[in-house]
């Protein structure tokens, strides 16, 4: 079987997690699936190539291998809703984000099958995840989280409209102290890209069930407009956009660090 994450250890409070960039399938899924779904739409195409540049920061870094599509690691492992009232399309998709069904005609999803995946894929990330954000907290007093995503800006099963370049998610100012927020907010608000905080994006599982700013833990998930740094359509990276983007998350994560330094020091 694949390995199921990648990780780095840096020498800083930062751990940047990237969930949804993995393109691996569970043994024996792709022949039961449909053409939309083999070509894995919705992942969070070259995310961790856009993130490269964190290693300069002193940040961690875990990056799952696995599809989306095989679990989804920013869900609850009992796949309770995230966004009530809206469309999900759970913590073991059966369809795309534009309503295409991802497996052929005639094959069911077994209970069974999910509990495999959760054991196989969705346990080891969590269970690395909280790890390292224990040594984090253990080493320097706190720890900072960043999740991060991207996603087409336009997807009119999920949301109206296009979707603002930068979201930034905080559940609400609950993962993270306002100072945070602001510092980070500010830092988006200043570059060159519409951004929102706690729009239609609030943070998913990972953002909501980490993010304990009274244990020490500070998370913060950003979701970005794909067409920021790559072609929608062709699925091409476009370089000299993708570095202006990166030089401002790195603003934005520079923010988020040292802030958190303030914090502590006053």
């Amino acid at each position: 079987m694949t390995r199921v994450f990648d990780f780095v250890a840096g020498d800083s409070p930062l751990l940047v997690s990237i969930p949804h960039d993995g393109r691996e399938l569970a043994p024996g899924m792709a022949e039961r699936m449909t053409g939309a779904g083999r070509a894995l739409p919705d992942t969070d195409w070259h995310v961790r190539r856009l993130y490269d540049f964190v290693a300069e920061l002193g940040a961690s870094v875990l990056a799952a291998n696995c599809s989306r599509y095989v679990v989804d690691l920013n869900r609850p492992a009992d796949d309770s809703a995230l966004y009530s009232g809206q469309v999900s399309t759970g913590l073991c998709p059966t369809m795309t984000f534009a309503g295409e069904p991802i497996y052929a005609d005639g094959y069911q999803l077994r209970d069974q099958d999910r509990r495999k995946r959760i054991d196989a894929y969705w346990r080891p990330y969590h269970e690395k995840l909280r790890s390292e954000l224990d040594r984090l907290v253990a080493g320097f007093g706190y720890a900072l989280l960043w999740d991060a995503h991207s996603i087409r800006g336009e997807l009119p099963l999920l949301f109206d409209g296009a979707l603002p370049d930068l979201n930034i998610g905080t559940n609400g100012g609950l993962s993270c102290s306002e100072a945070m927020s602001d510092a980070v907010g500010a830092a988006a608000a200043s570059a060159a890209y519409s951004s929102v905080t706690n729009g239609r994006f609030r943070g998913g599982y990972i953002t909501r069930h980490y993010g304990d700013p009274a244990a020490g833990v500070h998370a913060i998930q950003l979701e970005i407009a794909q067409r920021t740094y790559m072609d929608e359509q062709s699925l091409a990276y476009a370089e000299p956009a993708a570095a202006r983007l990166a030089a401002t998350i790195a603003g934005m994560l520079t923010a988020f660090t040292n802030t958190a330094k303030m914090c502590r020091e006053s």
